[in-house]
């Protein structure tokens, strides 16, 4: 009993620190704990109207016919629907396993490659077997349904599952042996970005026998120089900001990268930009990593690349190839369609999957060159530092025998960085985003003479906006995900913008409400947001409806004339053909001879009569696309009106023939009540994500204008979630 209530005690330790605001990153939107001793199983979760993360319970079994799929937002469905890979792994496994070995698969997910290992061990009789398989998997859930899958293959008793990182096992202890085979799948757009290289170094040094075999057997890093003129604005704010003639810096000079994106590579789909990326280079071969042998936690390498073209080197774009059988004639590849072969120089091996569906769980990867980027001319050769550490791969250019286009007074580490994404870097940037704001406010404050303005989301352009302005304005900024950075930021901008701090203040929601004493009991006279919360970038649009609940919570505060910015929320829908998201999100029925049908609810698919949850996507990164219908409003959120909860519906009319996938759904902020100035987060605006809703099945328009459909959705002001019907 003493145990289960020191259980308890650090559960509830550890939901007063995320409730008291600590977010997680975005990565780790959905994290499982388990308090084993309980019995209890608890999910964080990040509340979309409030902001907090916030520990629920989960049920201790996954139930098929349960409304809520726990799993949905991973990429665990899009994985299991890429079938050349798939069928690479089953390849390679076939070749590798033998009958009496003993085989770990890390990372297990539902339990494929472990299956897929059984049957390569005993062929079609699988009582025959001699070997073991152990499959090591630390995400709860993820156990609990591969269990399911397991039994329904009848497999449950020939692979031994752990609820463990694969470093918390012990030999002698869980597994009687070490493995002769090691099976795995831990690999992000990057490469090592879910912990490839100390996973296969514990597993080498604790796990395995000398000389064991795995599946994958090798994996090869690519790069390429771009040029393109989108990627150069998703992060160099300091060069576009200085085309731009407002009046505001948001990145002063000597303070360069005082708002910045991170100095890591992105995923992304690259094929999506098509001919606005220009090659500069053939592809080139960065680093190796042996499955095989312990890898090194850190490597350098210095590349000689010659340029293919003159131009200007904004990006590297870089991808892997991944070798999965030791013979060399098994290959999976991430590379953009623009590559003919993925082996440079070596043609393309016999069983090499390389025409590759498109899928969302493995991108290509973006590295952004500093400032303007770097002048080269045809034939030049060109110098890289590569280098990786046991997560990640870095780049730098010579900047002695590179003409590169950047200033050399940024901030030093020990100053303040704001990383932002780069979508974010990009809006910053916009001149014509920046003067629709601008104006905006203009129109706000038109006749005030000292007004009191609240900003309500993490916005530091706004905040640096109302006081340039207004310049007897008193700004207050919430700044609930930036916090204390946030109010470091605006001090070390003042000067260039022409304020004094002693007319903005920064007030961190997350730790006290906004009173009357903070204002010196006057009422506000503009409450205003982007809406932009830090942190959230990768939600749901409707989640910037956080601003809809500041307002409600700051209500006795506001003046009986109050401008409140934006002054509604339209939720907009258009009917959309998006086949290849389509494909990727599919429900499962078969996947290389072993039954996946059971984990299709739990992990959100579509198809067979079942409509998936709204996931955030960049529509224009879907692969195949198409619009099928007008633009229809779905539903308005008023915000001059406290939080309440709101439905709408709209019949789509399906002017043109072709297949309907699903709809995209975005919201259009209204920026004022007098003014035309709208601020729309659309499919054509391409540094915002939108909801997609997969339909549970296409509907094919094959007479148009006599078809039609009708969406619907409610808005749940008690929880922030909305659900989105069609019928």
């Amino acid at each position: 009993m003493r145990c289960q209530l020191q259980t308890l005690a650090r559960i509830v330790s550890v939901v007063r620190t995320y409730a008291g605001g600590r977010r997680p990153s975005s990565k780790a939107i959905t994290r499982t704990m388990s308090a084993k001793s309980t019995g209890l199983m608890f999910q964080l979760k990040v509340n979309p109207i409030s902001g907090n993360s916030e520990w629920v319970v989960i049920e201790e079994e996954i139930d098929d016919v349960s409304p809520e799929p726990m799993l949905a937002t991973t990429s665990y469905l899009d994985m299991l629907n890429d079938s050349p890979r798939n069928r690479a792994y089953r390849a390679a496994i076939d070749r590798t396993v033998s009958k009496h070995c003993h085989v770990l698969d890390i990372g297990s997910g539902t339990g494929l490659l472990s299956m897929m290992a059984a049957r390569a061990m005993s062929g079609d009789d699988l009582s025959s077997s001699k070997g073991m398989i152990t499959a090591c998997e630390s995400y709860i859930p993820m156990v609990k349904l591969m269990k399911k899958v397991l039994r329904a293959n009848n497999m449950n008793h020939k692979i031994r599952v752990f609820n463990k990182r694969s470093d918390e096992l012990e030999v002698g202890v869980d597994i009687a042996s070490r493995a002769d085979v090691l099976v795995s799948e831990i690999l992000d757009s990057e490469l090592l970005g879910e912990g490839l290289i100390p996973t296969l170094q514990h597993a080498h040094d604790k796990l395995l026998v000398e000389n064991y075999k795995t599946v994958p057997y090798r994996a090869t890093t690519y790069g390429q120089l771009v040029e393109s003129t989108y990627l150069w604005k998703l992060h160099d704010l300091f060069n576009n900001e200085a085309d731009v003639d407002d009046g505001i810096h948001l990145v002063p000079k000597g303070k360069e990268s005082i708002l910045r994106v991170k100095p890591q590579q992105f995923a992304m789909h690259c094929d999506a930009l098509g001919e606005e990326i220009r090659l500069l280079s053939e592809p080139f071969k960065v680093f190796e990593f042996d499955f095989w042998k312990r890898p090194d936690s850190h490597g350098e390498t210095q590349i000689h690349i010659k340029a293919a073209n003159d131009g200007t080197v904004h990006a590297v774009i870089s991808w892997w190839v991944l070798q999965l059988d030791e013979e060399g004639e098994i290959f999976y590849s991430t590379s953009p369609k623009w590559i003919s072969s993925p082996l440079p120089n070596n043609g393309l091996p016999s069983l090499y999957c390389g025409i590759r569906d498109w899928c969302d769980h493995w991108k290509q990867c973006v590295w952004f060159t500093k400032g303007k980027g770097i002048a080269v001319s045809k034939d030049e050769d060109i110098c890289m530092d590569a280098s990786h550490t046991d997560i990640s791969i870095s780049y730098e250019f010579n900047a002695q025998s590179q003409r590169l286009e950047v200033d050399h007074h940024e901030l030093s580490t020990q100053d303040l960085h704001i990383t932002l994404s780069p979508e974010r870097i990009a809006i910053y940037g916009d001149n014509h985003w920046r003067l629709s704001m601008l104006k905006a406010i203009s129109y706000a404050l038109k006749g005030q003479d000292s007004p009191l303005c609240v900003i309500a989301d993490d916005s530091v352009f706004l905040s640096v906006a109302v006081v340039h302005v207004a310049k007897a304005s008193h700004v207050i900024s919430l700044f609930s995900g930036l916090g204390d950075k946030g109010s470091q930021y605006l001090r070390a901008v003042a000067d260039e913008n022409g304020y004094s701090m002693d007319r903005v203040q920064v007030v961190n929601t997350r730790k006290s409400q906004l009173t009357l004493n903070d204002t010196h009991q006057n009422k506000v006279d503009l409450l205003i947001a982007e809406p932009f919360y830090f942190g959230a970038e990768g939600m749901l649009p409707w989640h910037g409806l956080q601003f809809w609940s500041k307002r409600t919570m700051l209500d006795s505060m506001l003046s009986e004339d109050v401008c409140i910015m934006p002054c509604k929320g339209i939720l907009k829908a258009c009917a959309m053909s998006l086949p290849d998201l389509w494909r990727s999100r599919h429900a499962l029925e078969n996947i290389e001879g072993f039954d996946h049908t059971m984990v299709n609810t739990t992990l959100g698919a579509c198809g067979l009569s079942s409509e998936s949850p709204c996931f955030p996507f960049f529509i224009w990164q879907c692969g195949e696309i198409k619009k099928l219908s007008d633009t229809y409003t779905i539903m308005e959120f008023d915000f001059l009106k406290p939080l309440s909860s709101c439905q709408g519906k709209a019949k789509v009319d399906f002017p043109e023939a072709g297949v309907c996938h699903g709809f995209a759904l975005w919201i259009d902020w209204v920026m004022g009540s007098t003014t035309d100035i709208v601020m729309s987060t659309g499919p054509d605006q391409r540094c915002w994500k939108q909801g997609v809703k997969l339909l549970a099945e296409p509907i094919k328009i094959i007479q148009p204008g006599i078809c039609s459909t009708v969406i619907e959705a409610y808005f749940d002001s008690s929880s922030g979630e909305l659900s989105v019907n069609n019928r």
